[in-house]
């Protein structure tokens, strides 16, 4: 068996068990075939939930993860399970993105890695928090200054989601 393939447990995994609460633990990666090449890998959840942590409602977003890996890239599978996670899991939507984006960063150490959540209104109003990263001294470092500088300088047409 490759090398790649012993560190990803999950996927093809039958017997998968969704985890009840937060759990980083899930997350796997496997090795960059590519790790010269600077490209950009991008997932879209759409159905991310977690609660508020102060009512114990549910929260509702679309979750956006970019990023260009370095040496590892996450395991989709691994991703869909940890987002997953947030499910019972109490935290603003502030922190949400913030937590995901520096899980992603322990774990696999990318170039660059942004991440948004689109969380749908609860009392009229809606909360877009983006956050983002480029490793230090490097071109990625200034191009995270850049990107959170202009991120939001045209913003989506609103729809209410």
């Amino acid at each position: 068996m490759r090398e790649q393939e012993k560190s990803i447990t999950l996927l093809g995994n039958q017997g998968t068990k969704y985890p009840q609460d937060y759990a980083p633990e899930v997350l796997e990666t496997f090795v960059n075939k590519h790790p010269d090449n600077d490209y950009f890998v991008k997932f879209n959840c759409p159905e991310f939930t977690s609660l508020c942590p102060i009512t114990g409602q549910p929260d509702f977003a679309s979750i956006t993860i970019s990023y260009v890996p370095g040496e590892r890239m996450v395991e989709s599978k691994s991703l869909k399970l940890y987002l997953f996670s947030f499910r019972n899991h109490g935290d603003f939507h502030e922190d949400c993105v913030n937590v995901i984006m520096k899980d992603l960063i322990k774990l696999m150490d990318p170039k660059y890695i942004e991440v948004w959540g689109k969380f749908t209104p609860r009392g009229g109003i809606s909360i877009d928090p983006y956050c983002n990263y480029g490793r230090p001294d490097t071109k990625w470092e200034q191009m995270a200054e850049k990107r959170m500088l202009w991120h939001d300088m045209y913003p989506e047409k609103i729809d209410n989601r």
